[in-house]
């Protein structure tokens, strides 16, 4: 066949869309997926178009405002040939609607899988308990799901020990902190070394990718070692001054959980560390800007295991809660 179409919301995509859209594409020359988009749906229309785009760079993605009736099959078949200039040589859909449909628009049905034997999910499971249905989420939906949790404090503080931990004890990531990699590389003494905003900007600017990169194959929390919102009060300690760049690359950024680690341990030197003198302070100002930002936090204090148990208390209430979703607004 020349043209195949798939239809559908794709709220979200999942791998049973997938499956559809190469069973079309295994049997048509071209497929138009169509993304229907509504006002009151959550995901954005633009995004999950680009999601189905991404996923199937070889169909034409294509995103329409709906405002049918579902069961107008009538409506729905004029409207499509409308939207696409020409008629398809088959319809493809899992659901009974696709017959109907098919047949307003004098064309082809061909049902894919109604059962959902070979891919056992749908978008309505997904948006109920996506936690629990994540095998089946693609990778850019996995990364706009997954709960975010961030550690911030000041130096030697145990952040690091306990991203490390949580990300054990989830089995999922952890993003490393990109400030410490690039000192590492590219810093021969940090005790004399001159900072730059340029510098500042690229720290700032790489977290916030590699915590994107990460999320994308987390297994439903992602653990974040600091954040770009970090990095700008970095940039107060050595500046003295707020860097409107720094923070615009951390507005709009989106996390579930800050947790603040308290400075009641040691000050252990790894021949990396220049703020012993001002720890006190990095924590002041790091509650202040959590506070000043209205974003929600944990403070955790005592021994590692007494950290983990502190924050893994508040993490597993979110999980169940489906907190990511309501962050997002997806019901």
């Amino acid at each position: 066949m020349k043209n195949g179409l798939v239809v559908g919301k794709f709220y979200p995509p999942h791998k049973g869309h997938s499956h559809l859209i190469e069973t079309a594409q295994a049997a048509c020359d071209k497929v138009t997926v169509m993304v229907a988009d509504r006002p009151e749906f959550k995901i954005p229309g633009r995004l999950r178009a680009a999601w189905l785009t991404e996923a199937h760079p070889d169909a034409d993605v294509r995103l329409f405002q709906d405002k049918l009736d579902d069961n107008d099959s009538a409506g729905w078949g004029a409207n499509t040939l409308k939207f696409l200039g020409f008629k398809p040589d088959a319809v493809f859909t899992s659901e009974d609607y696709g017959e109907p449909y098919a047949a307003a628009m004098g064309t082809t049905h061909i049902s894919v899988d109604p059962p959902r034997e070979a891919v056992p999910c749908s978008a309505t499971k997904i948006r109920r308990d996506p936690y629990k249905m994540w095998p089946y989420l693609t990778p850019p939906v996995k990364s706009y799901l997954a709960l975010r949790v961030c550690l911030v404090g000041a130096e030697s503080t145990g952040k690091t020990t306990l991203a490390k931990t949580l990300a054990a004890h989830y089995k999922t990531s952890w993003v490393p902190e990109y400030g410490r990699l690039y000192t590492e590389e590219n810093i021969s003494d940090v005790f004399s070394h001159k900072w730059t905003n340029q510098e500042f900007n690229h720290i700032a600017r790489r977290q916030n990718e590699m915590e994107d990169e990460y999320a994308r194959s987390c297994n439903k929390v992602l653990i974040c070692d600091t954040d770009s919102f970090a990095t700008s009060i970095w940039y107060e300690r050595y500046f003295g001054v707020r860097s409107p760049a720094v923070e615009k690359l951390a507005a709009g950024r989106s996390y579930d959980l800050y947790i603040l680690t308290d400075v009641n341990i040691p000050f252990e030197q790894d021949g990396w560390r220049d703020g012993e003198s001002i720890r006190h302070w990095m924590h002041q100002r790091f509650e202040q800007k959590l506070q000043f930002w209205g974003k929600d936090y944990l403070p955790v204090s005592g021994s590692p295991d007494e950290r983990l148990v502190q924050a893994t208390e508040v993490i597993d209430r979110l999980l169940k809660s489906n907190h990511r979703l309501a962050g997002r607004q997806l019901a």
